[in-house]
């Protein structure tokens, strides 16, 4: 018999770390069978433990057979050594041994505490790995541990449900000209959570569409309602944002809702990440409507349909650059936002008819 102190060693297990305690029992049992069998070389399927709860008490045994002629002495043994544990065993019967496990060896002992120990880690991974994978593509708060000036990217540590783990933020995953240092708090787009022998791997980024999407549902509580709605999103992290919105209620105004009064919403969108232009347009059915849209701040003149892709574009010629956007970007972000690709034409080239 093994006394009580595993018992509360479970319980304590339970209530520090969360581990179940049938799973512990489950580790116990391994953690016992493992270290008879280091003592015991050839002992196998015939070793079991039974754990009582409610005695408090851990028993530990091996079944042998009762044959006329001993065999294999690990799984038989003869009458009369049968009759010396059970007085009323005869052949054919089973009898238990009970195993003494104050006699394991020191290896053996070491072998069930590393099992146990192992098991207890394992399950700590798993209860990361739950509580994380159910955060895959959720914005969570975070903040930088160890900058890596050899990569440039940065380690940061996340806190979720109680369970702190550590990621990886690569440069890859960082917003364009972003210089972050040890202790700065930032927001991180859990892109997928993988499971490795080293416990739960996050994959985490700051340039995803996604964040985006996430910052502005927190923010904006009527896209939170789902009574306005995101359709669309084109980003170039660090630079500039496009997004279209849409609410069914004609009552709601779906730009100024994402705004917010004095621009309080969207300050606080931006402040997160490094004061990203955003531009919010408004959502059309009509793709001739939401590619004039797509295209703000610059006017549009006519917009004409080539196929299901593609389309020209007419702007005054003064707002020719502005429509184009700095290196293009501007025009790029409207084709990403709508799907189309836009060839944009100075209203004097098009009267020319060039």
């Amino acid at each position: 018999m093994i006394n009580a102190d595993f018992f509360d060693a479970i319980a304590m297990i339970e209530k520090e770390k969360g581990i179940p305690r049938a799973y512990m029992r489950d580790k116990i049992v391994q953690a016992l069978t493992t270290a008879f069998k280091r003592d015991n070389s050839g002992i196998s399927d015939n070793v079991f433990v039974e754990l009582d709860e409610e005695r408090k008490e851990i028993r530990m045994y091996q079944e042998k057979y009762v044959v006329e002629e001993v065999e294999n002495p690990v799984f038989e043994m003869d009458v009369s050594g049968a009759r010396a544990i059970s007085p009323g065993a005869d052949i054919g019967d089973t009898v238990r041994i009970d195993i003494a496990t104050r006699n394991f060896g020191r290896i053996a002992a070491q072998t069930a505490k590393q099992v146990i120990i192992q098991g207890i880690r394992e399950a700590e991974r798993g209860m990361i790995y739950e509580e994380y994978s159910s955060r895959e593509h959720e914005v969570l708060p975070a903040q930088v541990i160890r900058p890596d000036s050899r990569t440039g990217g940065v380690t940061v540590e996340i806190v979720s449900g109680g369970e702190t783990t550590e990621a990886a933020l690569p440069p890859g995953e960082m917003m364009r000209d972003e210089f972050l240092q040890e202790g700065d708090r930032i927001k991180v787009y859990v892109i997928e959570v993988r499971k490795t022998h080293r416990g739960p791997q996050m994959l985490i980024s700051r340039t995803h569409p996604g964040l985006i999407k996430r910052l502005f549902e927190l923010e904006v509580p009527e896209i939170h309602d789902g009574v306005v709605e995101i359709r669309s999103i084109a980003r170039e992290a660090g630079q500039r944002t496009k997004i279209a919105v849409w609410s069914q209620d004609e009552n709601i105004d779906p730009i100024g809702a994402c705004i917010g009064v004095r621009r309080a919403r969207i300050s606080a969108i931006t402040g997160e990440l490094g004061d990203e232009k955003i531009d919010i347009v408004r959502f059309s059915e009509d793709p001739q409507e939401f590619i004039a849209q797509a295209l703000a701040p610059a006017a549009v003149l006519d917009v004409t349909l080539i196929d299901a892709r593609s389309c020209r574009v007419i702007v005054p010629d003064d707002q020719l650059s502005l429509a184009i956007g700095k290196e293009g970007q501007n025009a790029r972000l409207a084709a990403k936002l709508t799907g189309f690709k836009i060839d944009i034409k100075p209203e004097s080239r098009a009267v020319e008819g060039t």
